[in-house]
């Protein structure tokens, strides 16, 4: 697994002009291939008219599917410098597509592709990335007397306190990076006289 990716801060359209066509980029995160697929029906659905919808996404931390559509723009002039740009950002788990209303000046290649790549690089920047970092799940078993100050501590210690489980114990999940499992579990032995139970689940990824 990659230790750490990144993805757009949040679903958004960025809108340029470049020798009087419109292109507006429009960007979302997608956890699924499925889900970046339904984005672009989505955004060609809201914009029928227009000359070309190109699209790109890629899914996956390690960039496993990449996908790009030039969608009747001239081979290689859009959806790839798309991807490209996506890539070069080190994005993942998003999708891209660039809506163009064609304003009667031809770009040519060159031009297509510093514009279809640029909408995305620029959108990118006006809509904002987040970075998300690898993790390990950990769940903290307490009792009851210790929980609430166990909690506070965590939170002070700036860990974030995914889900708490009341029953016989106080069962608390976290998310560690592999790095802090260990001086972690010394911590907690030290807060909680040794009562504490660490169990260590799968890894997952989460803000940085």
């Amino acid at each position: 697994m990659q230790d750490e990716y990144r993805t757009v801060a949040h679903e958004g359209v960025h809108e340029t002009e470049i020798n009087r066509s419109r292109f507006l980029c429009a960007l979302a995160p997608a956890a699924t291939e499925r889900e970046a697929q339904e984005f672009v029906a989505r955004v060609r659905k809201e914009h029928p008219t227009a000359s070309h919808n190109c699209f790109a996404y890629v899914i996956g931390a390690d960039a496993a599917v990449q996908k790009a559509s030039d969608d009747g723009e001239p081979g290689g002039t859009a959806g790839v410098p798309m991807l490209q740009m996506l890539m070069r950002r080190d994005m993942r788990y998003v999708a891209a597509v660039v809506t163009r209303y064609y304003g009667g000046v031809k770009l040519g290649a060159g031009g297509l592709i510093r514009a279809y790549g640029g909408s995305v690089g620029e959108a990118l920047d006006a809509l904002g990335t987040v970075t998300r970092r690898r993790f390990r799940l950990a769940t903290v078993t307490v009792d009851h007397q210790r929980a609430g100050k166990v909690q506070n501590d965590l939170r002070a210690a700036g860990r974030e306190v995914r889900d708490v489980r009341y029953g016989e114990a106080v069962a608390i999940e976290i998310g560690l990076p592999d790095a802090d499992v260990e001086a972690f579990r010394g911590w907690l032995a030290d807060a909680t006289a040794g009562s504490a139970v660490l169990e260590l689940g799968g890894e997952a990824y989460g803000d940085a």
